[in-house]
């Protein structure tokens, strides 16, 4: 049964209405004022209310603000009842958030129609509503899924962390670090394009099948190898037009060398503090299609040998193309920048660059996938 409330100071008005309204099977509760509507309102949530526009102290046009101002109310139908005819009434009455109006004196075959048309969108509002509390519950889970996949930091032989900050619940970004053998690390980390689910899913599908060396004939020590293995299995003709790029290395730890390879990635940043010199930074990338986007696209490795106390970053384009407010990006060069002066921070580092970069950011989630991994080789 539906709830209809009615504001109104006149008594005959408020008589006239709720016997009307019950006779059609409504559940009807009346309140005298303005104040003691918007209180009744908030206490049932009706799913209509009729309310009168001048009254004392409190006019229609006020409770209808305070009414379409709650999130509870959100499904609530507000009809102003009015005497009120021109056009410019009916358009501050719009403003102010009225579904319909009801004129004086009312003619009952019309308000009955009004009536039951207003409930038919409060209805339709509501289902609407709840469909999309279960389909963000659902998006929850499934991010809460696809954050337990992500591996956890690691502190021997090196140490390895990570912040990861989807611009939705669910993003494109991935990453991933394991043990080949006992002397090789492979570490990676992809960017699908797009946000959602769509990008989920084919992100969450690289990942499993690369830690599962599920694909064939392939050489997991070679990063080319790998790229050119994703590349005939993730052509975006036949991944709804979805592609992605990639970093790909693989760290051998007794001769200290990196051998890495990239898919229109960004480069990963490897920087070496001596205590004597100012710090070394090498942009690590090599050229390279995103994956998924020509047949036959070639890729190449390159190594580079990792000094002592050298750290390596890997992220996506993310984590610097910030919009800033006159209408620019802040960009890679910046962002090296930062990991540079942040590099020898000795806790929370990641935090620390995290906090700068949303303090840049214009808006309070960002456009676009955050992730950071960092690669402490001691």
């Amino acid at each position: 049964m539906f709830q209809i409330l009615v504001i109104d100071d006149d008594t005959a008005v408020q008589e006239l209405l709720r016997r009307t309204l019950k006779k059609q099977g409504y559940e009807v509760t009346v309140a005298s004022n303005g104040e003691d509507g918007v209180a009744q309102a908030q206490k049932l949530r009706p799913a209509l209310i009729i309310c009168d526009w001048i009254m004392p102290r409190l006019t229609g046009i006020d409770v209808c603000r305070r009414v379409k101002a709650d999130p509870d109310l959100s499904t609530t139908q507000f009809f102003l009842l009015t005497s009120l005819g021109s056009i410019a009434d009916r358009v501050k009455g719009l403003d102010a958030g009225a579904d319909d109006f009801i004129s004086k004196p009312i003619e009952l075959n019309e308000l009955q129609a009004r009536v039951r048309a207003g409930l038919r969108l409060h209805q339709l509002s509501r289902d609407l509503k709840i469909a999309k509390q279960d389909l963000e519950a659902e998006l929850a889970e499934a991010a809460e899924y696809v954050q337990s996949l992500l591996p956890d930091p690691v502190t021997e032989p090196v140490s390895i962390e990570a912040k990861f900050i989807p611009s939705r619940q669910l993003g494109g970004d991935c990453f991933d670090y394991n043990w080949l053998d006992a002397d090789y690390l492979a570490i990676y980390l992809l960017d699908v394009a797009g946000h959602g689910l769509r990008a989920a899913l084919p992100s969450v599908a690289v990942l499993n099948l690369l830690r599962s060396r599920a694909l064939p004939n392939i050489d997991y020590y070679k990063p080319s190898d790998v790229l050119r293995a994703l590349n005939t299995t993730f052509q975006m003709s036949y991944q709804n037009d979805k592609y992605f790029t990639i970093w790909y290395g693989v760290y051998n730890r007794i001769s200290r060398q990196l051998v890495y390879a990239s898919a229109g990635h960004p480069p990963a940043v490897l920087i070496s503090q001596s205590p004597t010199s100012t710090a070394k930074i090498q942009r690590l990338k090599t050229p390279g299609m995103p994956v998924g986007m020509f047949p036959d696209a070639p890729y190449v490795d390159n190594c580079c040998d990792v000094e002592d106390l050298s750290t390596l970053y890997i992220f996506s384009d993310g984590v610097y193309e910030i919009h800033q407010p006159d209408g620019n990006i802040w960009g890679l060069d910046p962002f090296i920048d930062l990991l540079a002066a942040y590099n020898d921070a000795s806790a929370n580092q990641l935090d620390q660059i995290l906090n700068y970069i949303q303090k840049l950011n214009s808006k309070a989630v960002f456009d676009d996938d955050w992730s950071l991994l960092k690669v402490n080789f001691g």
